[in-house]
Parts: C-alpha cells; sequence; structure tokens
C-alpha cells in the first residue's frame, strides 16, 4: 500500500482520488497552479505545491514540475487523474525511472492502445467485442460515407491517435 499519493489533476477527479485515499489512509499531495490556489482539491489534500502559471501548459501538463513535487512530497505514487498526463506514455516512464508508482497502465500498454485501430484489431484478436465500425483506416471520404451507410446514422468519426475523447 502506498503512504502518499500525488494528484496530478484538478477538480471533480482530484477530489475523488483524495477521498479514495483518504478512506484507505493515504496522505495526499495535491499539486495546483496559481489559477487553482483556492480549489476545493488544493483545501482537502494533506499537503499541496503550486506547479506553476493558470495555463496547462504551464502548469499541469508540465512533467518536470510534476516531477520536482513528487520528490519534494517524497511521494510514493502518482495518479495522474483523467486528461492531462494520464495518457502520455512519456509520462509514465519518467514515473517509472524515478522509482515512483504510476496509477495506470504501463507505458508499452498506453502505446498498444494510444492507436484506436491497433486497439481495436487486439481486441477483436482477443475475442472482446467492439462497437460497430471500419475494419480499419478510413482513407477517403467516399469510403466514410459507404461505411456510414452501412452501419446506419448516427456515427461518430474519430481520429486513429486522438486520446482523450477525441
Amino acid at each position: 500500500m502506498f503512504q502518499k499519493v500525488l494528484i496530478a489533476n484538478r477538480g471533480e477527479i482530484a477530489l475523488r482520488v483524495i477521498r479514495a485515499c483518504n478512506e484507505l489512509g493515504i496522505r495526499t499531495l495535491a499539486v495546483y497552479s496559481e489559477a487553482d490556489i483556492d480549489s476545493l482539491h488544493v483545501q482537502l489534500a494533506d499537503e499541496a505545491i503550486c506547479i506553476g502559471a493558470a495555463p496547462s501548459l504551464e502548469s499541469y501538463l508540465r512533467i518536470d514540475r510534476i516531477m520536482s513535487a513528487a520528490e519534494i512530497g517524497d511521494v510514493d505514487a502518482i495518479h495522474p487523474g483523467y486528461g492531462f498526463l494520464a495518457e502520455n506514455p512519456h509520462f509514465v516512464e519518467v514515473c517509472e525511472s524515478c522509482n515512483i508508482k504510476f496509477i495506470g497502465p504501463s507505458s508499452r500498454a498506453m502505446q498498444s492502445m494510444g492507436d484506436k485501430n491497433a486497439a481495436r484489431a487486439a481486441a477483436r484478436k482477443a475475442g472482446v467485442p467492439v462497437t460497430p465500425g471500419s475494419d480499419g483506416i478510413v482513407e477517403t471520404e467516399d469510403e466514410a460515407m459507404r461505411i456510414a451507410k452501412k452501419l446506419g446514422y448516427p456515427v461518430m468519426v474519430k481520429a486513429a491517435s486522438g486520446g482523450g475523447g477525441r
């Protein structure tokens, strides 16, 4: 079991992680941007460290700043929440190289599942049901229209490498 977990996120997901850790007797370290100083996750965590200015590119997406906070806070693990760095295999590798457990999938699993086409193929091969869709990457608008008519409307078009709901 972990002694202390850094929550690399904000808002509702950070609150859920803090509450879960509290139930398990695990101390929490919140990170926050300058704009989030008065946020509830900052107030409810056992400790909190500011990691930069309000734009997420200057705070929640800065691996170096999150890892510095983890080192200062002497944490055992990092919970990414969702969004931000939660689907970043490089972040997982950095955590591993610093001997900090990443609470989530391995970098290898992220890389192999990051491409939707490859993920669908792996799921099919493993016998896991997948939602109806194309059998691979759709190259042309005509092909997309043909598949959509076959499936029936409404349909959703997604980027093969899009993450976080993209």
